[in-house]
C-alpha cells in the first residue's frame, strides 16, 4: 500500500536511482573496468520511436499534431511513428497496449494517466525507473513538488507528464440558466443549491445535467465526493482512513443518485462530446467534464462569458481534482534513444506550450514566464493558478487515485447503479467491495 499512497499524493520518498532489474546502473564495474558508468535505460536506438496514444480526434489530436512539429524540428534525425488508436478514455489503446507487452512486443513509449494507474505496469515489470532521466533533464526543477510527489513510487519515478488537466469543472450555457429565472453568475455554494437550482431548470422544460458513458459517471461521482466530503476525507478514501461505508459516503451516494433524475439516460452509452454538444447547442444547462471539454465550445466560435461560463463543481472551490498524460519508457524498448528523445520534447517548455495551448490542459512545468503564461486562454491562465495555489487531489476515473483493478471494478459498480441494476444500498457495498484491501 506504500505505492498506492504515494500515488495519492502524500509525502513522496526519498528519490532512489534503480534501472528496470532493480539492479544499480548509475555506476560501477563493468567489463571495460573499475569505475566506468554503465550504459542508462534510455540510451539506444534513436533511428524512431513508436508512440502509443489515443489521442486520435478533436483538439487532442490537434495537440498531438503540434507536438509532433515540435519533436521533429528538436529531433531531426529520429523518425516519430504515430501508434494513436481511437476509444473513449483510451480503451481500445490499453487494450493492444496490455496484449503487446504481454506478447513483450511493447512500443518505444506509450500513453498513461500518471498516478496509481501505472501500478500494474511497474508490478509487472514492463516499464522502467527514469528517475535519472529527471536529473539529467533537470525535470525536478521544472515540476512542482507537488506533481513530482504524485509521479512518485516507492522512491522512482516511472514516466515524464506532458500536461495538467483538471476534472471537477462544470460548463454551463447562460441562456438556459437565465431561462429558468437563474443568475449564471452566481455559483451554488454546494450539492444541495445545485440541485435546487437543476429543479427549477427542469420545471422549466430543459435538460439540467447531461452525463455519458461510464467513465464520464464515475467522474460525476468522483466531483460529487469531493463536494461532500472534502479533500482530507476524500483523499482518505485511498489509504483507508476514510471508509467507504461511512455515513458522509452515503450522503454522496444520494446526492449522485439525485444528479441522474437530472439527466437524459439516452446519452449513456455515448462519449462526453454528444453529452456535452448539448450544453453547447443551448438544449441544457451543465455537463461536468476536464478542461479538455474547452474545445467543444473554442471549435464552434463559442465566446466564454456569452455563450458558456465555467466554475468548479458546487462545494469543490479550492480543491483541483487531478489528473495527468504521462509517457513511459516500456522495458524492451526497441529504440529506447527515441523514447529519450520524446521524453525530452514532451517535457520541454516548447513541446508542453505548443501541445497544452491547442488540448486545452495547462503545462505541467511551473517555470513559464509571465509572456508565456501569455499565450494561454484565460480558463488555462486561471487553471494554472488554480493548480499552484488550490488543494490537490486525486482522480478515480482517470487514473490518478487507484490502481486500474480497483478503478475498473468502481466503474463496473458505477455503470450498474446508474442503469437502475442496483440499489443505493448494494451500490456502497460494491464500491467497498471494489476497494478492499486499501489501507492495508
Amino acid at each position: 500500500m506504500r505505492r498506492i499512497v504515494a500515488l495519492a499524493g502524500v509525502a513522496a520518498l526519498s528519490l532512489s536511482l534503480t534501472a528496470c532489474g532493480g539492479d544499480d546502473n548509475t555506476s560501477g564495474t563493468t567489463e571495460e573496468g573499475e569505475g566506468t558508468s554503465a550504459a542508462q535505460p534510455w540510451e539506444g536506438d534513436a533511428s524512431e520511436v513508436s508512440v502509443t496514444t489515443w489521442w486520435e480526434a478533436g483538439s487532442e489530436k490537434l495537440g498531438l499534431e503540434a507536438l509532433v512539429e515540435v519533436f521533429n524540428e528538436q529531433n531531426p534525425d529520429t523518425e516519430f511513428v504515430n501508434a494513436a488508436l481511437a476509444g473513449g478514455g483510451g480503451s481500445q489503446a490499453k487494450q493492444k497496449l496490455a496484449a503487446d507487452l504481454a506478447a513483450q512486443n511493447p512500443p518505444d513509449t506509450f500513453q498513461a494517466h500518471a498516478g496509481a494507474e501505472l501500478t500494474d505496469y511497474i508490478d509487472a515489470a514492463q516499464i522502467v525507473d527514469i528517475s535519472g532521466l529527471y536529473d539529467e533533464l533537470k525535470l525536478r526543477d521544472a515540476f512542482p513538488d507537488s506533481l513530482i510527489d504524485r509521479l512518485t513510487v516507492d522512491g522512482a519515478i516511472y514516466s515524464v507528464p506532458s500536461n495538467i488537466h483538471r476534472a471537477n469543472v462544470v460548463w454551463a450555457n447562460p441562456t438556459v440558466i437565465e431561462e429558468a429565472g437563474l443568475d449564471p453568475a452566481q455559483v451554488p455554494a454546494d450539492m444541495d443549491a445545485w440541485i435546487a437550482d437543476m429543479e427549477k431548470i427542469q420545471a422549466a422544460g430543459k435538460t439540467p445535467l447531461t452525463l455519458g458513458m461510464a467513465w464520464t459517471q464515475t467522474q460525476l461521482l468522483e466531483t460529487v465526493l469531493i463536494a461532500d466530503l472534502g479533500p482530507d476525507a476524500y483523499n482518505g478514501l485511498f489509504d483507508g482512513s476514510t471508509a467507504w461505508d461511512s455515513a458522509e459516503v452515503t450522503t454522496a451516494l444520494g446526492h449522485f443518485e439525485k444528479l441522474l433524475t437530472f439527466t437524459d439516460s439516452s446519452l449513456y452509452s455515448e462519449d462526453w462530446e454528444p453529452a456535452m454538444q448539448l450544453v453547447v447547442d443551448g438544449k441544457a444547462a451543465y455537463n461536468v467534464m476536464g478542461d479538455w471539454a474547452i474545445a467543444s465550445f473554442d471549435s464552434q466560435d463559442k465566446e466564454a462569458g456569452t455563450d458558456y461560463v465555467y466554475f468548479p463543481v458546487p462545494g469543490t472551490d479550492g480543491v483541483f481534482d487531478f489528473l495527468a498524460d504521462s509517457f513511459t519508457l516500456p522495458e524492451g524498448a526497441p529504440h529506447p534513444g527515441g523514447t529519450k528523445a520524446w521524453l525530452s520534447t514532451i517535457s520541454s517548455k516548447e513541446g508542453q506550450i505548443a501541445f497544452n495551448k491547442v488540448k486545452g490542459s495547462i503545462p505541467a512545468r511551473s517555470d513559464l514566464s509571465d509572456d508565456e503564461k501569455a499565450e494561454f486562454s484565460e480558463y488555462q491562465q486561471n487553471a494554472m493558478e488554480s493548480f499552484g495555489q488550490d488543494i490537490i487531489v486525486s482522480s478515480i476515473a482517470h487514473g490518478a487515485a487507484l490502481p486500474v483493478k480497483m478503478s475498473n471494478a468502481i466503474n463496473d459498480a458505477v455503470a450498474k447503479f446508474v442503469e437502475g441494476g442496483s440499489s443505493l444500498e448494494d451500490f456502497q457495498a460494491e464500491l467497498v467491495d471494489a476497494t478492499s484491501g486499501l489501507g492495508q
